[in-house]
């Protein structure tokens, strides 16, 4: 890939809006991926910001301008349902806990457009952002709304919902005092149902799509058991209720947690970690989906191996590592719902799209693999009617793949191809 000719094509992506719009696009290639299944030839009609039609029998208007990639396959913009875009991705812990206190707000929303950028042309068209600082998340949602910097369709959750001394609380690891005051349910930290119900408030108040609780304690935050409980069952019952029509989500590593928030009707267990059988069927059972983001654990191998976690996180890592594989091969044994989030942030942004071979290498059929990250992910997110399928009247999120991700499930990972509502961001074909 030619990377000063994709950037000067983002750039005029946005700058004349009418790139790639002008007139009808038809795009043609070997085999299609509509989100359920594989059909041969691909072809996709676009007008506008809109797929016109889809398969041969669509119409082609007359004019239109046709891009034939050939021995390859159209897909569904690729959806990333667990990402941190306004976290740098971490090359040593230590330095990512400064990182907030260190830049300035500005200067991190800049660095943070870069990671929109990568993400993007990686063909990840949308992404669920599951905790930010700031309102960072917020600031880079509406900036690509308004065609300001190239980036992901964002849903964002601005503040982690979880228990004072936390994972998801900030100050955790930090001396008293140092930030001058004690954090509370205007930061997503919490005691008690009243105190869930007020930052679950807050959250919406300040922009907030989605509701990210925090059930158990993580892997990367220094005081904590990765697998304890850290909410009640009456906090998350209350923040559940309290979303209302909003899609919810919690960060849950051990079984115990995430019973809790299964019970409490989180829509996602995020991580999952180390879940017993019976937390796994009650997540069948009501159809809770799961998000076993496995590309941190990736990251984790990556930074273990350079010696970059505090004694404490690397024990809780190499843990989490051991576990996941066979946390995953149960599930999808039981037929338990499985999306695809990738914890980007973790690992560099802009690798998102190796998940799927990750899910495929754990025994997920590629096709899949495949559905997890559109068609599955797009209900999960509640945008069924507008993404995760190739379908006349939806949005045109197109991504081209280089010959078949079913019988090559990495085919994913060297997209040629992205458009997002009919724009055009890459396109590698030689010209």
């Amino acid at each position: 890939m030619n990377l000063s000719r994709v950037t000067l094509l983002s750039v005029c992506c946005l700058l004349n809006p009418c790139f790639g719009q002008n007139k009808p696009i038809v795009l043609k290639a070997a085999r299609m991926f509509d989100g359920h299944r594989i059909s041969t030839p691909g072809v996709v009609v676009v007008s506008g910001a809109t797929i016109l039609g889809v398969g041969t029998e669509a119409p082609m208007p007359a004019g239109a301008q046709v891009m034939d990639f050939g021995d390859a396959t159209l897909s569904p913009g690729l959806i990333d349902a667990h990402t941190h875009l306004s976290y740098p991705s971490v090359t040593d812990v230590r330095q990512f806990m400064l990182d907030g206190l260190q830049k300035t707000i500005a200067e991190r929303a800049l660095i943070d457009t870069v990671n929109l950028k990568k993400t993007l042309l990686a063909g990840i068209t949308t992404a669920r952002d599951v905790g930010s600082t700031d309102f960072l998340d917020v600031g880079l949602r509406n900036a690509v709304q308004a065609g300001i910097v190239p980036g992901p369709r964002m849903l964002v959750a601005v503040h982690a919902i979880g228990a004072t001394g936390g994972h998801c609380d900030f100050q955790d690891g930090f001396r008293m005092g140092v930030f001058g005051r004690e954090s509370g349910p205007e930061d997503g930290v919490i005691n008690g149902p009243d105190e869930a119900r007020k930052a679950v408030r807050m959250n919406a108040k300040y922009g907030a799509d989605v509701i990210k609780t925090c059930a158990t304690g993580g892997v990367l935050s220094l005081t904590d058991a990765v697998d304890t409980p850290q909410l009640t069952q009456e906090e998350l019952n209350a923040s559940g209720d309290e979303a209302l029509r909003k899609k919810t989500a919690a960060h849950a590593h051990g079984a115990e947690g995430a019973k809790r928030a299964i019970r409490a009707g989180i829509d996602s267990i995020e991580h999952g970690t180390f879940m017993d059988d019976e937390a796994l069927e009650m997540m069948k059972a009501r159809g809770t989906v799961f998000i076993p983001t496995l590309m941190a654990t990736q990251g984790g191998r990556e930074l273990l191996a350079k010696g970059a976690y505090p004694p404490a996180v690397e024990a809780k890592m190499r843990a989490a590592i051991e576990a996941i594989g066979q946390t995953m091969k149960r599930a999808i044994a039981k037929g338990v719902k499985i999306g695809m989030g990738t914890d980007a942030g973790v690992y560099p942004h802009g690798r998102n799209p190796e998940e799927f071979h990750m899910l495929v290498d754990l025994g997920m059929p590629p096709i899949d693999a495949l559905r997890a990250g559109t068609s599955v992910d797009a209900e999960l997110l509640g945008l069924q009617n507008k993404i995760g399928t190739l379908e006349a009247g939806k949005l045109a999120d197109v991504v081209v793949i280089p010959g078949d991700p079913i019988q090559n499930i990495r085919q994913v990972e060297k997209v040629m191809f992205v458009m997002k509502d009919g724009v055009i961001y890459r396109d590698d074909r030689s010209r």
